[in-house]
Protein backbone atom coordinates (compact mmCIF):
# COMPACT_ATOMS: atom_id res chain seq x y z
CA UNK A 1 0.00 0.00 0.00
CA UNK A 2 1.45 3.45 -1.13
CA UNK A 3 2.34 5.66 1.88
CA UNK A 4 0.82 9.04 2.65
CA UNK A 5 4.26 10.59 0.86
CA UNK A 6 3.59 8.98 -2.13
CA UNK A 7 0.06 9.85 -2.85
CA UNK A 8 0.54 13.66 -1.63
CA UNK A 9 3.47 13.48 -4.66
CA UNK A 10 1.08 11.41 -7.05
CA UNK A 11 -1.45 13.94 -6.36
CA UNK A 12 0.65 17.34 -7.02
CA UNK A 13 2.41 16.46 -9.77
CA UNK A 14 -1.04 15.33 -11.64
CA UNK A 15 -1.55 19.45 -11.07
CA UNK A 16 -0.60 22.57 -13.29
CA UNK A 17 1.49 25.24 -10.75
CA UNK A 18 -2.06 27.27 -10.97
CA UNK A 19 -4.15 25.34 -9.31
CA UNK A 20 -4.61 24.84 -5.80
CA UNK A 21 -4.89 21.76 -3.71
CA UNK A 22 -6.93 21.76 -0.93
CA UNK A 23 -7.00 18.46 1.14
CA UNK A 24 -9.97 18.03 1.82
CA UNK A 25 -9.43 16.40 5.59
CA UNK A 26 -13.06 15.84 6.80
CA UNK A 27 -13.48 12.98 9.69
CA UNK A 28 -9.42 13.00 9.37
CA UNK A 29 -7.62 13.19 12.69
CA UNK A 30 -5.51 15.78 14.18
CA UNK A 31 -2.21 13.58 13.66
CA UNK A 32 -3.23 12.49 9.94
CA UNK A 33 -3.64 16.39 8.78
CA UNK A 34 -0.17 17.29 10.56
CA UNK A 35 1.77 14.45 8.85
CA UNK A 36 0.52 16.26 5.19
CA UNK A 37 1.32 19.36 6.87
CA UNK A 38 4.76 18.16 7.68
CA UNK A 39 4.87 17.15 3.91
CA UNK A 40 4.32 20.63 2.79
CA UNK A 41 0.77 20.91 2.82
CA UNK A 42 -1.10 24.20 4.10
CA UNK A 43 -4.47 24.45 2.24
CA UNK A 44 -6.92 22.03 4.12
CA UNK A 45 -10.91 21.29 3.75
CA UNK A 46 -13.59 20.58 6.69
CA UNK A 47 -17.42 20.14 5.67
CA UNK A 48 -18.60 20.66 9.25
CA UNK A 49 -18.12 23.55 11.70
CA UNK A 50 -17.51 21.34 15.04
CA UNK A 51 -14.51 19.43 13.42
CA UNK A 52 -13.34 23.12 12.17
CA UNK A 53 -13.47 24.35 16.13
CA UNK A 54 -12.20 21.22 17.31
CA UNK A 55 -9.07 21.03 14.82
CA UNK A 56 -7.79 24.05 14.45
CA UNK A 57 -6.28 25.37 17.97
CA UNK A 58 -4.51 21.74 17.81
CA UNK A 59 -2.83 22.49 14.50
CA UNK A 60 -0.26 24.77 13.33
CA UNK A 61 -1.62 28.36 13.03
CA UNK A 62 -0.62 28.86 9.43
CA UNK A 63 -2.98 26.05 7.91
CA UNK A 64 -4.93 28.14 5.52
CA UNK A 65 -8.93 26.30 6.66
CA UNK A 66 -11.40 25.69 3.83
CA UNK A 67 -15.10 25.32 4.75
CA UNK A 68 -16.12 23.37 2.03
CA UNK A 69 -18.93 21.80 3.54
CA UNK A 70 -23.03 23.16 2.94
CA UNK A 71 -23.02 25.80 6.14
CA UNK A 72 -26.60 26.88 7.81
CA UNK A 73 -26.38 30.30 8.88
CA UNK A 74 -26.63 29.38 12.29
CA UNK A 75 -23.18 27.94 11.95
CA UNK A 76 -21.34 31.31 10.80
CA UNK A 77 -20.59 32.38 13.97
CA UNK A 78 -18.46 29.24 14.52
CA UNK A 79 -16.97 28.74 11.21
CA UNK A 80 -15.61 32.52 10.65
CA UNK A 81 -12.83 32.76 13.37
CA UNK A 82 -10.71 29.59 11.56
CA UNK A 83 -11.74 30.08 7.98
CA UNK A 84 -9.39 30.87 5.25
CA UNK A 85 -12.40 30.55 2.80
CA UNK A 86 -15.35 29.75 2.75
CA UNK A 87 -16.65 27.66 -0.75
CA UNK A 88 -20.22 27.10 -0.31
CA UNK A 89 -21.93 30.33 -0.08
CA UNK A 90 -25.63 29.88 -2.00
CA UNK A 91 -28.03 32.89 -0.83
CA UNK A 92 -28.15 35.63 -0.48
CA UNK A 93 -29.64 35.50 3.21
CA UNK A 94 -25.89 33.71 4.00
CA UNK A 95 -23.93 36.56 2.88
CA UNK A 96 -25.98 38.66 5.11
CA UNK A 97 -25.00 36.58 8.01
CA UNK A 98 -21.46 36.70 6.92
CA UNK A 99 -21.29 39.71 6.74
CA UNK A 100 -23.06 40.88 10.23
CA UNK A 101 -20.64 37.78 11.85
CA UNK A 102 -17.91 39.88 10.22
CA UNK A 103 -18.21 43.31 12.03
CA UNK A 104 -16.95 42.23 15.46
CA UNK A 105 -14.25 40.18 14.15
CA UNK A 106 -12.61 43.25 12.54
CA UNK A 107 -12.10 41.40 9.23
CA UNK A 108 -12.40 40.66 5.95
CA UNK A 109 -14.20 37.27 4.75
CA UNK A 110 -13.52 35.61 1.57
CA UNK A 111 -16.32 33.77 -0.10
CA UNK A 112 -16.78 31.70 -3.33
CA UNK A 113 -20.17 31.95 -4.50
CA UNK A 114 -21.67 28.50 -5.15
CA UNK A 115 -23.18 27.24 -8.54
CA UNK A 116 -25.79 24.72 -9.28
CA UNK A 117 -24.42 23.26 -12.38
CA UNK A 118 -25.28 19.33 -11.55
CA UNK A 119 -28.40 17.43 -12.78
CA UNK A 120 -29.07 16.61 -9.35
CA UNK A 121 -31.26 18.28 -6.96
CA UNK A 122 -29.69 17.32 -3.65
CA UNK A 123 -27.20 19.75 -4.56
CA UNK A 124 -26.96 23.26 -3.44
CA UNK A 125 -26.20 26.93 -5.22
CA UNK A 126 -27.31 29.65 -7.07
CA UNK A 127 -28.66 29.20 -10.13
CA UNK A 128 -26.47 30.91 -13.26
CA UNK A 129 -29.16 33.42 -13.58
CA UNK A 130 -29.40 34.32 -10.56
CA UNK A 131 -26.01 34.62 -9.89
CA UNK A 132 -25.80 36.85 -12.95
CA UNK A 133 -28.42 38.64 -11.13
CA UNK A 134 -26.94 39.13 -7.80
CA UNK A 135 -23.43 39.82 -9.50
CA UNK A 136 -24.30 42.22 -12.57
CA UNK A 137 -27.45 43.48 -12.37
CA UNK A 138 -28.15 43.99 -8.38
CA UNK A 139 -26.73 46.19 -5.55
CA UNK A 140 -23.21 46.61 -5.49
CA UNK A 141 -21.73 43.47 -3.45
CA UNK A 142 -19.13 45.90 -2.03
CA UNK A 143 -21.63 48.30 -0.84
CA UNK A 144 -23.90 45.89 0.36
CA UNK A 145 -21.51 43.61 1.82
CA UNK A 146 -18.44 45.20 2.60
CA UNK A 147 -16.50 43.20 5.12
CA UNK A 148 -17.42 40.18 2.50
CA UNK A 149 -14.91 39.85 -0.38
CA UNK A 150 -16.10 37.68 -3.12
CA UNK A 151 -13.33 35.72 -4.51
CA UNK A 152 -15.15 33.91 -7.49
CA UNK A 153 -16.64 30.56 -7.77
CA UNK A 154 -17.77 26.98 -6.58
CA UNK A 155 -19.43 23.93 -8.26
CA UNK A 156 -19.63 20.59 -8.19
CA UNK A 157 -20.40 18.46 -11.14
CA UNK A 158 -23.24 15.56 -11.19
CA UNK A 159 -21.83 11.96 -9.55
CA UNK A 160 -21.98 10.10 -13.12
CA UNK A 161 -19.92 8.01 -14.75
CA UNK A 162 -20.82 10.26 -18.22
CA UNK A 163 -17.27 11.87 -18.44
CA UNK A 164 -18.90 14.10 -21.39
CA UNK A 165 -21.50 15.55 -19.24
CA UNK A 166 -19.10 16.02 -16.00
CA UNK A 167 -17.07 18.13 -18.83
CA UNK A 168 -19.62 19.74 -20.19
CA UNK A 169 -20.69 21.20 -16.64
CA UNK A 170 -17.64 22.36 -15.47
CA UNK A 171 -17.29 24.43 -19.41
CA UNK A 172 -20.43 26.02 -18.10
CA UNK A 173 -19.25 26.87 -14.45
CA UNK A 174 -15.88 28.47 -16.47
CA UNK A 175 -18.11 30.44 -19.16
CA UNK A 176 -19.46 32.07 -16.14
CA UNK A 177 -16.79 32.73 -14.62
CA UNK A 178 -15.43 34.35 -17.13
CA UNK A 179 -18.38 36.51 -17.98
CA UNK A 180 -18.15 37.71 -14.43
CA UNK A 181 -14.38 38.10 -14.29
CA UNK A 182 -14.52 40.29 -17.40
CA UNK A 183 -18.21 42.35 -17.08
CA UNK A 184 -18.66 42.46 -13.40
CA UNK A 185 -18.27 44.99 -10.40
CA UNK A 186 -14.90 42.71 -9.14
CA UNK A 187 -11.27 43.66 -9.63
CA UNK A 188 -9.68 40.52 -11.75
CA UNK A 189 -6.89 40.09 -9.07
CA UNK A 190 -9.62 39.85 -6.82
CA UNK A 191 -12.34 37.19 -8.15
CA UNK A 192 -9.55 34.89 -9.48
CA UNK A 193 -10.96 31.46 -7.99
CA UNK A 194 -12.80 28.67 -9.49
CA UNK A 195 -12.91 25.54 -7.14
CA UNK A 196 -14.35 23.00 -9.11
CA UNK A 197 -13.51 19.52 -9.29
CA UNK A 198 -12.83 16.38 -6.40
CA UNK A 199 -11.07 13.02 -6.45
CA UNK A 200 -13.03 11.79 -9.07
CA UNK A 201 -12.88 14.50 -11.83
CA UNK A 202 -10.58 16.88 -10.74
CA UNK A 203 -9.12 16.01 -14.36
CA UNK A 204 -12.30 17.31 -16.17
CA UNK A 205 -12.05 20.33 -13.83
CA UNK A 206 -8.62 21.19 -15.05
CA UNK A 207 -8.90 20.48 -18.33
CA UNK A 208 -12.60 22.97 -17.83
CA UNK A 209 -10.50 25.75 -16.61
CA UNK A 210 -10.21 24.86 -12.56
CA UNK A 211 -8.20 26.97 -10.42
CA UNK A 212 -8.84 24.80 -7.10
CA UNK A 213 -9.32 21.07 -6.53
CA UNK A 214 -10.82 19.82 -3.56
CA UNK A 215 -9.29 15.91 -3.30
CA UNK A 216 -9.78 13.92 0.61
CA UNK A 217 -9.24 9.91 -0.66
CA UNK A 218 -6.56 10.29 -3.25
CA UNK A 219 -4.30 11.89 -0.27
CA UNK A 220 -5.46 10.25 2.52
CA UNK A 221 -6.56 6.78 1.39
CA UNK A 222 -9.53 5.23 1.87
CA UNK A 223 -11.01 6.03 5.27
CA UNK A 224 -11.24 2.55 7.83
Amino acid sequence: MSSLAERYATVKAALPPHVTLVAVSKTRSVDEIKALYDLGQRHFGENYPQELREKAPLLPSDIRWHFIGHLQRSNVKHVLPHAHLIHGVDSVRLLDEIQKRAIPLGRTVDVLLQVHIAQEESKHGFAPDEVRQLVLHGEDPAHRWPDVRVRGLMGMATNTDDIGQVSAEFRSLHALFTELRTGGPFPAEQFNVLSMGMSGDARQAIAAGSTMVRIGTALFGERA
